[in-house]
């Protein structure tokens, strides 16, 4: 396992702002397909915060700040925890770790999360793994 040192803190802090910005495609693209409501996974996502506010202007900022802290935080687990072979394949397996963390024990406290059809979110999940991995393996080869 790799210390928190400084090279790891940027590699985590680019990895995770790379998966913030791409990790909702999955979902995005299953909204735009069956006409579902796309702001509901951001909404639900507010509710971590907020959890009996129901108004938008109130949601969405609370889902960016809750979405820019996990996607982070979880970046910088993951930069530390992942081996420097396989990064990729074993970043896709950790988004699912988390995923069933998110979503199974923890979202399903939370009845606008429970609510969103989970295959788009473990999608989500799944592409950010990925997504953290792909960066760490480019920046950690560079910096070999």
């Amino acid at each position: 396992m790799r210390v928190i040192d400084s090279e790891t803190l940027h590699d985590g802090i680019a990895a995770g702002s790379a998966a913030a910005l791409v990790s909702g495609a999955p979902s995005t693209l299953y909204g735009l397909l069956t006409g579902g409501r796309l702001l509901e996974p951001s909404l639900a996502a507010g509710t971590l915060l907020l959890p009996h506010e129901r108004r938008r202007a109130r949601l969405l900022p609370a889902a960016a700040a809750v979405h820019l802290a996990l996607s982070l935080g979880w970046a910088l687990v993951l930069a530390v925890a992942l081996p420097r072979d396989r990064t990729v394949a074993l970043g896709a397996l950790a988004g699912l770790g988390i995923a069933a963390l998110d979503l199974g024990a923890i979202g399903r406290r939370y009845p606008r999360i429970r609510a969103l059809p989970q295959l788009p979110q473990v999608a989500d999940l799944l592409a950010y793994g990925a997504t953290v991995g792909t960066v760490l393996r480019l920046r950690r080869r560079r910096g070999s």
